[in-house]
């Protein structure tokens, strides 16, 4: 039979890891860390809640959890468990998502205490490359002498900022973005998506079936992705005065410039691909720009093209260390192609 046939190990995309997870519960190997890698929303929450459930589930029988319908189950997928603890990043002074010294001595003294009423006590420490150094040195006291029936999952968008050993003591699974007909038939079969729009999110979502539903659900993502592009494309017709004042608008909402980057990162990657005749390679993020994206490859030199895009993920590389946001955008708008 099928695991699908047993459980409700509902992920999609990443077979082997849920046949790898499955058969730890099975088997009772569960190992006391565990890390999930990949792209935001690619499905590492997800993975590491559903392993919670299988790891807590009430069934008698192994080959079934999770069941997704005891009442531990249930508990753990509306986040109330009194033995799986979520901790997620709160925000700095600065607006950015840090998670910090106090919050993990909480966890430690609420690990210490031992299960209420489930098998395992679990942490599912969400976004860890989040972490500041002092947070994630006080972990790594926990990581290596943890206290007894207690599971840490761990997921990471950038596993550069964990410290090697984090990323040593844990079994780690590094999730790939899903393909674009992975991406359709996900929205179709299982959120009744009309074909025309899922092909479009599918496209755009980069592999993200979790922004892709969001998408799906909530139409003011796309309609801030079509802004954003405008930006972008006002700092390509604009000169230095234009370029400028732009700037100095987008520094004043520095919480959203992480996605405007990576819209305009989208952008000048798709705008690449044509450039070197590469579409029918990779498909393309943006489809729906087809015409605009070719009329950019065609004006622009390849060198052009590969600079703005490297200086984009400079961009992005610099504002995650808290370089000055409206600098780094004038430096980036002063690459840029001029019109």
């Amino acid at each position: 039979m099928t695991r699908d046939e047993f459980s409700m190990w509902s992920i999609i995309g990443h077979d082997w890891a849920v046949d790898l997870l499955q058969a730890a519960v099975l088997h009772q190997r569960i190992g006391h860390a565990y890390l999930f890698t990949g792209p935001a929303q690619v499905g590492k929450a997800t993975l590491a809640r559903v392993f919670a459930q299988a790891l807590n589930c009430q069934s008698d029988y192994l080959n079934n959890r999770p069941c997704g319908v005891c009442r531990a189950c249930k508990l753990i997928a509306a986040g109330r468990h009194p033995d799986v603890r979520v901790l997620t990043p709160e925000l700095n002074s600065r607006g950015q998502p840090v998670i910090k010294i106090e919050q993990m001595r909480e966890l430690q003294k609420e690990l210490s205490l031992g299960t209420f009423e489930a098998r395992y006590k679990i942490a599912i420490l969400a976004d860890f490359d989040a972490a500041n150094a002092n947070a994630a040195n006080a972990f790594l006291k926990t990581l290596e002498e943890p206290p007894p029936n207690v599971v840490l999952l761990l997921t990471a968008t950038e596993t550069d900022a964990l410290l090697p050993t984090i990323n040593s003591r844990c079994r780690t699974f590094q999730l790939r973005p899903l393909t674009v007909p992975q991406v359709v038939e996900a929205l179709q079969n299982q959120w009744q998506v009309r074909p025309e729009l899922a092909n479009q999110l599918a496209h755009l979502a980069n592999g993200r079936l979790g922004w892709a539903v969001q998408a799906a659900q909530d139409e003011r993502l796309l309609n801030t992705r079509h802004e954003q592009l405008g930006w972008l494309q006002q700092a390509l017709d604009g000169r230095r005065p234009a370029r400028f004042e732009l700037a100095d608008k987008l520094s004043r909402q520095p919480e959203e410039l992480d996605t405007i980057l990576q819209t305009w990162l989208s952008w000048w990657r798709d705008v690449l691909l044509l450039a070197h005749g590469r579409s029918a390679d990779l498909p393309l993020i943006n489809a729906d720009q087809q015409a605009k994206l070719r009329q950019q490859a065609d004006k622009w030199t390849a060198d052009q093209i590969e600079t703005s895009l490297t200086q984009t993920q400079t961009a992005l590389w610099q504002l995650e260390r808290n370089a000055n946001v409206r600098l780094v955008l004038e430096n980036l708008f002063l690459i840029y192609p001029k019109p």
